[in-house]
């Protein structure tokens, strides 16, 4: 188990382009509900609702996330596709993360959507040339330009990172 809390598996590291590291991202995103679901089994709502780390997010506000920043992810991706070079807009996570629909939702409802959106989003990127992959978005708030290829990446790492946030808990707390 890694003992840095809030990066449990590293900082993401941009990869250049492979056909192999295009495989084992896609299998990521593929495979993100699932190894949530499996991350989150049996735990009660006290569980659920226990932060990661301190003054960190609680189970249920990231899972929630991850299907509210997946979802700007699959837009990203489609808008980079479609558009020349559009600007995307940036969203405040936290402020997003207390919102009253965190807490009412369950959150088998987010991992739904997550199964669903990523059958989506899979099958988008498997379709994508080596030349798509170098389409541009501009982050106006990070002011730099990011490929396809980055998003990918950045959102391969996003859930596993946060899966592992949830694991690296129950570890610890011998849930």
């Amino acid at each position: 188990m890694n003992t840095d809390l809030k990066y449990p598996i590293g900082k993401y590291t941009p990869q250049p382009y492979s056909p192999e590291q295009k495989k084992a991202w896609i299998l990521d995103m593929q495979f993100l509900a699932t190894s949530l679901e499996r991350a989150i089994i049996n735990l009660d709502e006290a569980q659920l609702n226990t932060p990661y780390r301190e003054g960190g997010w609680n189970i249920k506000q990231v899972v929630h996330h991850l299907a509210d920043s997946h979802m700007n992810a699959y837009c990203r991706i489609k808008l980079a596709i479609t558009e020349d070079k559009p600007s995307i807009k940036g969203y405040d996570e936290n402020a997003w993360a207390v919102l009253p629909d965190n807490d009412i939702v369950p959150i088998n409802v987010s991992i739904t959507l997550l199964h669903a959106l990523h059958i989506r989003l899979v099958a988008t990127l498997k379709e994508l040339t080596e030349e798509q992959f170098e389409r541009l978005v501009f982050h106006p708030e990070k002011n730099r330009e990011m490929s396809i290829w980055t998003l990918m990446g950045i959102y391969a790492w996003h859930g596993n990172h946060h899966v592992a946030h949830i694991k690296n808990l129950r570890e610890r707390n011998k849930w």
